[in-house]
């Protein structure tokens, strides 16, 4: 298990380079001169101040030797400064990420708690009116995107309930029920794809070891199928639950960008919608690699869950 732990490690590490040189490219290929841009709003700037600026950016640089700069202070946790506010990126990552990832937590707890009793539910009575119903919310969760379904929360319960959530980020141990009020609306925006996700895959997965030959001799020893269902098919059901779980955190990272803007949370999807928009190179590139690594390590988490929930997989 630890060589291959390992294994998944390397090739994490792989991934996560390839996506950082990918971005790297990406981000030099799109129009336009990043140092005007910044300077666009200071009067009389010339083109010596330009230069000037592009090269304290090392912008004057070839694109290759800023390649190598780049990925060679990464690999040592340095992503540089911010062009914006000469930030140590690594330290605005820090203070970001926490609340990012409180919100992807929250988003897949409510996609798992509300996922599984659908998909449980649904392969009771395969095809009947509860299932056909269920499985329309399911298709409705992976249709909606979730930028617009938080849209929609903010705006129908404002007008309904006039409530809205607080605009002013409380840390939990700053103050618990703030910090549950403004993230519970995008966590449930982001939750209902992984729901609609764990839906589906265990609804699938349930109806195939429902037609096993070990479900068939428990059956015929008398044993209900509400039974079997939960006591021996549920189980080994959850490996591909699980995989879908883990493919899915980057789908959540993803809606970070736009949700956390919409609702004025301060974690890393706001870092890089603005960071984006300035075209801050070293917050882009230093965010996209934490969100690799986040991506990758979850996944690596649960390759190795499968030997914990299926005892076979560890010995093959």
């Amino acid at each position: 298990m630890a060589a291959y732990a390992v294994r998944r490690a390397l090739y994490g590490i792989l991934v996560i380079f390839l996506v950082a040189v990918f971005v790297f490219f990406a981000l030099r290929a799109v129009p336009g001169d990043v140092v005007r841009l910044q300077l666009a709003d200071s009067p009389g700037v010339t083109e010596a101040d330009i230069a000037k600026r592009t090269a304290e950016l090392g912008l004057d640089r070839p694109l290759f030797t800023q390649l190598f700069s780049f990925l060679g202070n990464a690999f040592v946790g340095d992503f540089g400064r911010s062009f914006q506010d000469n930030q140590n990126v690594m330290s605005m990552i820090g203070e970001r990420l926490p609340i990012t990832l409180e919100l992807g937590i929250m988003a897949l707890l409510i996609g798992l708690l509300l996922g599984v009793p659908i998909g449980l539910i649904s392969s009771l009575r395969p095809n009947g009116a509860l299932d056909q119903s269920l499985r329309v919310v399911s298709v409705a969760g992976l249709s909606i995107p979730n930028f617009w379904l938080g849209l929609m929360l903010i705006t129908y319960i404002a007008l309904i309930f006039g409530w809205s959530p607080p605009i002013n980020y409380q840390g939990p141990t700053q103050d618990l029920g703030a910090n549950f009020a403004q993230l519970i609306l995008p966590a449930i925006a982001l939750g209902a794809t992984v729901m609609a996700s764990i839906a589906r895959m265990l609804r699938s997965s349930l109806l195939e070891v429902m037609q096993s030959n070990y479900v068939r001799t428990v059956r015929a020893r008398g044993a209900s199928r509400s039974s079997v269902l939960l006591k021996h098919a549920t189980r080994n059901s959850m490996v591909p639950v699980f995989t879908v779980m883990g493919l899915q955190v980057g789908a959540i990272l993803g809606g970070t960008v736009i949700l956390e803007k919409i609702f004025s949370i301060p974690g890393m999807g706001s870092m890089i919608f603005e960071a984006v928009q300035m075209r801050d190179y070293p917050v882009i590139l230093g965010s996209v690699v934490v969100y690799g690594a986040v991506f990758v390590f979850v996944n690596i988490l649960v390759d190795l869950m499968y030997g914990v929930i299926d005892p076979r997989v560890r010995f093959k």
